[in-house]
C-alpha cells in the first residue's frame, strides 16, 4: 500500500492521470488504492485549485469503465481459459461452472453495482463478471453507473469535507463490507443447500456441453426482473 504523502506527490506531480490510472489499475485485480487516490486528489482540488474537482470526478470515472472493462475481458480471455483446463481439479466440476455462468447472468448487474463501494469486492467483480461469461453490454450498463456515482459520491464528499471525510468513509466502508460479508456468507450457504436445484435451472438455462475458450455462447433468455 502506497503512503498517503506518496499518493499526493504523485497527484501533486502528475494530475489527473494519476487519479485515472490508480483506479484502472484497482479495477483490473490489482491492489492498489483507487478510492484513496480520488479522496486525496479531491481535497488536493478543494485546498490549492491547481485541480477542478469535476476533472477530478471524471478521472476516476472514466478510470473505474476503462479499468473495470479490461478486467472483464482478462477474466474472459484469460481466466476462463484456465478455470476451463483447471478447474476440475479444484473441484469445479463443469455444472458448477455453469451454475456461476447462469447466477452471473441473472443478478451479475447487482454484484457489479455493489461490489464499486466495497473495498475488496471492487478489485475482484470485474474479473468474476468476465470469467462467468456475464453479458458485456450489461456490465457495461451497471459498471458505469457505478463508478460514474461512486466517484461522485466519494469526489464531491472529499471536496466539501476535507478530512473530515475519513471520519465517515471509514466506518460507512467497515459496514458497508460486513454487509456484503453477511450476504455472501448467506449467499454461500443458500447455494450449498440448494446448489442441485440450481444446477439443474443452469443447465436448462445454458443446455449443452461447456462452450470451449472462444466460443461465443449464446446469451441466456431472462427475464428484465431476473436481470437486474
Amino acid at each position: 500500500m502506497l503512503p498517503l504523502a506518496d499518493i499526493h506527490h504523485l497527484i501533486e506531480t502528475y494530475g489527473y492521470g494519476v487519479i485515472g490510472g490508480m483506479v484502472a489499475l484497482e479495477g483490473m485485480g490489482i491492489p492498489v488504492p483507487g478510492e484513496t487516490a480520488l479522496i486525496v486528489a479531491a481535497i488536493y482540488a478543494e485546498r490549492t485549485h491547481h485541480l477542478t474537482i469535476g476533472l477530478v470526478i471524471a478521472a476516476a470515472a472514466a478510470g473505474a469503465i476503462l479499468g473495470d472493462n479490461t478486467g472483464f475481458f482478462i477474466g474472459r480471455e484469460v481466466g476462463y481459459r484456465l478455470l476451463f483446463r483447471f478447474g476440475r481439479y479444484v473441484g469445479l466440476t463443469e455444472s458448477r461452472i455453469k451454475l456461476g455462468q447462469y447466477l452471473f447472468q441473472r443478478h451479475g448487474g447487482k454484484v457489479v453495482f455493489v461490489a464499486r463501494f466495497v473495498a475488496v469486492l471492487r478489485t475482484l467483480a470485474a474479473l468474476l463478471a468476465g470469467l462467468n461469461y456475464m453479458a458485456w453490454r450489461r456490465f457495461v450498463v451497471f459498471n458505469a453507473a457505478g463508478g460514474i456515482l461512486w466517484a461522485t459520491v466519494y469526489g464531491s464528499g472529499a471536496y466539501w469535507l476535507g478530512k473530515q471525510i475519513e471520519h465517515l468513509a471509514r466506518p460507512v466502508g467497515v459496514v458497508v463490507g460486513v454487509v456484503a460479508l453477511t450476504l455472501i456468507v448467506i449467499g454461500v450457504r443458500f447455494l450449498r443447500g440448494h446448489e442441485a436445484a440450481l444446477q439443474a435451472e443452469a443447465e436448462r438455462a445454458l443446455p449443452g456441453p461447456l462452450r470451449p475458450p472462444g466460443h461465443r455462447r449464446d446469451r441466456l433468455k431472462v427475464t428484465k426482473d431476473q436481470a437486474l
